[in-house]
């Protein structure tokens, strides 16, 4: 069928809205027409060539949407379901079988190589070959091709086009209080970095029950959105000493730290505040390479952790439905986070996503 997709055809150069055909399902995928989709700090790498994605490609990897067609084999959907679309996992590895999707043995080819795992993709432009299938989905479209181990059925009471952010960047982060470190009633979190995926675990750790939620970042204007959400205390470097600052706050250091921001500087401060058993989880996602130096004393005499999480450590079909009924009962209010755009509009979405304009830009794309 054809349809329409914003297209990266460089590193450097806007996306361009082209009509580019999509395959049919195959017996384990779902057509799904895109209602909305998140913009995320990811699609940006990608973009980029941060990471190894191929190019020409179609990007988008938090979409919703409304079930056009499924092959012989989907179980979990049916045609006309409101869904949204998450990271795709292969089914079959340890992780995958024991609940943990998102350290799919797979993950990596799976979701930023631009094809499916047989090295096949569903778009293509006349003999031209596009790159789709990115997180199992491709979103940047009016339609896509997911597999249908990463479509979430949602209720239908619930306004669609904000829900694709669900999929991704506000999964990561309340997936990692809720899931990744299992944030405790009264228990202190810092969480390093306000942008969409801090905010959404500032907002997680107050439905945990958390008695501090320290909120840390340079811009004054994120600082107070915390607040809003959750955060009980805030903390701008520019203004006052991190370790300092946390010490008075919690002596003795925080139970759990959460890093977004992927910087070392930044990371070193969030493991040096930990409490004795206190974890910290790294979520912010640095280039190839990058290392972080750690007194393994602090860790050792502490029983200290630190922890990688990838997606919040979340199963999607678990967890969005939770995010979306805590939403229902004004719990978890991430609309608060969004900034709606129209799906010609991508290219500004992104450089608003960039300069910090939009904390988490959604394109319109089709009618719901």
């Amino acid at each position: 069928m054809r349809i329409e997709a914003a297209v990266t055809r460089s590193p450097t150069d806007p996306m361009t809205i082209e009509e580019i055909e999509l395959e049919e399902p195959r017996p384990n995928e779902v057509l799904v027409r895109i209602v909305g989709t998140g913009v995320c700090h990811t699609d940006m790498v990608m973009k980029g060539q941060g990471l190894p994605t191929p190019q020409p490609v179609v990007l988008g990897h938090e979409g919703s949407g409304v079930v056009e067609r499924v092959g012989q084999e989907v179980t979990n959907v049916e045609v006309g379901d409101h869904v949204t679309m998450s990271f795709n996992s292969c089914g079959r590895c340890p992780s995958c079988t024991d609940d943990a999707p998102s350290y799919c043995y797979a993950f990596f080819p799976l979701n930023f190589l631009g094809a499916r795992i047989d090295g096949s993709t569903p778009l293509s432009k006349g003999e031209e070959v596009i790159h789709g299938n990115i997180f199992g989905q491709s979103s940047f479209a009016t339609h896509a091709i997911c597999n249908q181990r990463n479509v979430v059925k949602v209720d239908k009471d619930v306004d669609l086009y904000l829900l694709g952010p669900l999929g991704c960047g506000i999964l990561t982060g309340a997936g990692a209080v809720f899931n990744s470190l299992a944030v405790k009633e009264k228990s202190t979190v810092a969480v390093f970095g306000t942008g969409a995926v801090g905010l959404s675990a500032i907002m997680a750790a107050k439905v945990a029950g958390a008695r501090a939620i320290i909120a840390v970042d340079l811009n004054a204007e994120r600082l107070t959105l915390a607040t809003q959400l959750g955060a009980t205390h805030t903390i701008n470097p520019s203004e006052s000493d991190i370790g300092e600052s946390l010490q008075k706050i919690c002596q003795g250091g925080v139970d759990f730290a959460i890093d977004t921001t992927a910087n070392m500087t930044v990371m070193n401060a969030a493991v040096a505040n930990l409490a004795p058993r206190g974890s910290c989880g790294l979520i912010g996602a640095t280039a190839p390479g990058v290392e972080i130096n750690i007194d393994i004393n602090h860790l050792m005499g502490g029983g200290r952790k630190i922890q990688g999480i990838v997606e919040g450590g979340a199963d999607p079909a678990q967890l969005i439905p939770e995010l979306v009924s805590l939403y229902k009962h004004g719990k978890f209010p991430f609309d608060k986070l969004i900034s709606f755009y129209d799906f010609k509009d991508i290219n500004q979405a992104f450089a608003d996503a960039a300069s910090g304009a939009a904390i988490k830009p959604v394109l319109r794309i089709g009618t719901i």
